[in-house]
């Protein structure tokens, strides 16, 4: 199973229509899930009120918040 597809159950905040992970200590834990599983670091960023994932995929820079209890690209990185 993707981590991907598993449930995000930490607490989240909402900035600017994107729901983000409340707490950068949560933020950390699933950057260090998806680093493992896509094999490249992934940090975290504070974005606003929130935390998203941050990495590189395909030589591409991504941003990964949450949209209904899962990990999920947002906006342009």
């Amino acid at each position: 199973m993707s981590i991907f597809s598993a449930p995000v159950f930490d607490a989240t905040v909402i900035y600017q229509g994107q729901e983000l992970f409340k707490g950068q200590g949560a933020a950390t834990i699933w950057a260090e899930k998806v680093g493992k599983e896509l094999e490249t670091p992934i940090t975290v960023e504070k974005i606003g009120t929130g935390w998203a994932l941050c990495g590189q995929v395909d030589g591409v820079d991504v941003k990964w918040g949450i949209y209904g209890q899962r990990l999920s690209r947002i906006g342009a990185a």
